[in-house]
C-alpha cells in the first residue's frame, strides 16, 4: 500500500495536523532569560563598586538615610522650632514673614523651659547716639532681652563684636513719618521678633529713648503686667475724630476711632494680632494719609476693636509736649540736670492692674546726641543703672 503525505487537500482538519517539536525552543528561551539577568546583575554590581571606590561608603548611606529617614526620628526637631535665628538678616518679603511670624501654639504650657524675654525694637534712622547708656542698662541681664534694630537699607552700622547691638539688624525699607509705611516698619521689627518663641513683651523704641528705670524694675513691670501699654483714646476734636474718613467704615466705625502715641509695649498675644492684620491695613493705608497720621490711629484703633480689654490705654513713654508744634521737645546737654530728672520721675499718677501707681514711664525721649555725657554720670543715681 503506497502511502503518501498529508495535505490540506485531504480534506484534514488542519487543526488536527501534526505540530512542530517544541523541545529546541523552550531551552533557547530560558538561555536568552538568563544571559539577560546576568547582564543586569553584572551592571549593577559594577555601578555599586564604581559609587562605593569614588563616592564612599559613607556618601551611599548618607544618601539612603536621608531618603528613607522617618522625621520622627529626626535629631533636633524642637530645638528648631525654640533656637531664635543665629542670623537676622534674612531675603524673605514682607508677606513671606509676616505669615510666618503669625505662627502661634494652641498649647499654652510648653514642652520646654521657657524664659520670656522683652524684643526691644528700636526704629531708627541711622546711628543709637544713646547706645552707650542703653549697654550700661542691658549689662548682666543676658538671656532676659532681645534687640532688633530698623534702619534706612543704606544704613550700616558699625557696632563692635561685644556691643550687644552687633549685627541686630533686620531687613529694613524706607520709612516715612505720617504714612503707612511707617507702621510696616512696626510691623516688620514685630514680625522678626516672633521668630524667637521666648520673646514675649515687646517694645518700640527710638534712637532718641533712653530707659529710666534700671532693667530689674522694667523687666518685672513688663511681665507682671496683665495688659499692654498702648495709647488708645477717643479725642473728638479735629485732632481725634476730625481725622476720619467714612470710607473706612464699616471694618471702622467713627466711635471706634483712636489716636494714642506711636511708642508702644505690646505682649505676644497682640504682637501677633498685629502682624497678621489683614482687614485693617489696606483701609488705613487708603484713607488716613497727612493730615491724618497713620501711626497715631492705625494700632490704637485696630487693637481698640479687636481686644479692648487687653489695653492699659497709655504709653510707657515719657515725652514733653508744653514747648508746642507737632513734635515733642528735644533735649539737649544743657537741658540735663538733677531737677529735670527728678520732673521726669516723680509726680505722676496712673493705674497698674487696676491699681494706683506712681511709676507711670518706664522710657523718656526725645533726647538728643549731645546728652548722652550728662545722662550717663546722672544714671547710676537716678536711674539705678
Amino acid at each position: 500500500m503506497q502511502s503518501r503525505s498529508l495535505t490540506i487537500e485531504d480534506g484534514k482538519d488542519p487543526s488536527a495536523l501534526p505540530k512542530a517539536p517544541q523541545s529546541r525552543v523552550f531551552p533557547l528561551r530560558i538561555l536568552q532569560f538568563f544571559g539577560l539577568f546576568l547582564i543586569l546583575g553584572l551592571g549593577i554590581s559594577v555601578l555599586s563598586m564604581f559609587m562605593i571606590r569614588y563616592g564612599g561608603v559613607q556618601n551611599v548611606v548618607s544618601t539612603v538615610r536621608s531618603e528613607f529617614q522617618p522625621c520622627l526620628e529626626e535629631p533636633g526637631v524642637l530645638e528648631r522650632w525654640i533656637k531664635p535665628p543665629s542670623n537676622l538678616m534674612h531675603s524673605m518679603t514682607d508677606k513671606e514673614l509676616f505669615w510666618r511670624a503669625s505662627f502661634a501654639p494652641q498649647i499654652n504650657e510648653y514642652p520646654f523651659t521657657r524664659v520670656p524675654k522683652i524684643a526691644f525694637m528700636f526704629l531708627t534712622r541711622g546711628p543709637l547716639p544713646l547706645s552707650p547708656l542703653w549697654e550700661k542698662f542691658l549689662k548682666g541681664h543676658e538671656g532676659l532681652y532681645s534687640i532688633y534694630i530698623h534702619s534706612l537699607p543704606s544704613y550700616e552700622a558699625k557696632f563692635p563684636p561685644s556691643s550687644v547691638f552687633y549685627r541686630r539688624q533686620i531687613p529694613s525699607q524706607v520709612s516715612e513719618w505720617g504714612r503707612m509705611s511707617m507702621c510696616d516698619a512696626e510691623r516688620r521689627l514685630l514680625a522678626n521678633a516672633l521668630l524667637d518663641i521666648s520673646n514675649e513683651m515687646f517694645v518700640l523704641v527710638s534712637e532718641s529713648c533712653i530707659p529710666v528705670f534700671n532693667f530689674s524694675i522694667v523687666y518685672d513691670y513688663l511681665s507682671s503686667s496683665r495688659f499692654s501699654f498702648i495709647g488708645a483714646f477717643d479725642d473728638p476734636g479735629p485732632y481725634g475724630r476730625g481725622r476720619y474718613n467714612e470710607n473706612m467704615a464699616p471694618e471702622v466705625d467713627i466711635t471706634q476711632w483712636r489716636k494714642g502715641s506711636q511708642w508702644f509695649e505690646v505682649n505676644r498675644r497682640l504682637a501677633i494680632h498685629i502682624v497678621e492684620d489683614t482687614i485693617f491695613h489696606s483701609k488705613f493705608e487708603e484713607f488716613c494719609k497727612p493730615a491724618c497720621y497713620v501711626d497715631e490711629h492705625y494700632f490704637p484703633t485696630m487693637l481698640t476693636i479687636q481686644a479692648p480689654h487687653l489695653l492699659a490705654n497709655r504709653s510707657l513713654t515719657w515725652v514733653d509736649w508744653s514747648r508746642g508744634g507737632a513734635h515733642p521737645a528735644t533735649f539737649g546737654k544743657a537741658d540735663i540736670t538733677e531737677d529735670f530728672l527728678k520732673r521726669i520721675l516723680e509726680d505722676h499718677n496712673c493705674l497698674y492692674n487696676n491699681e494706683p501707681s506712681t511709676v507711670c514711664f518706664l522710657f523718656a525721649r526725645k533726647f538728643a546726641p549731645s546728652a548722652l555725657e550728662p545722662l550717663l554720670q546722672l544714671a547710676p543715681k537716678f536711674f539705678g543703672y
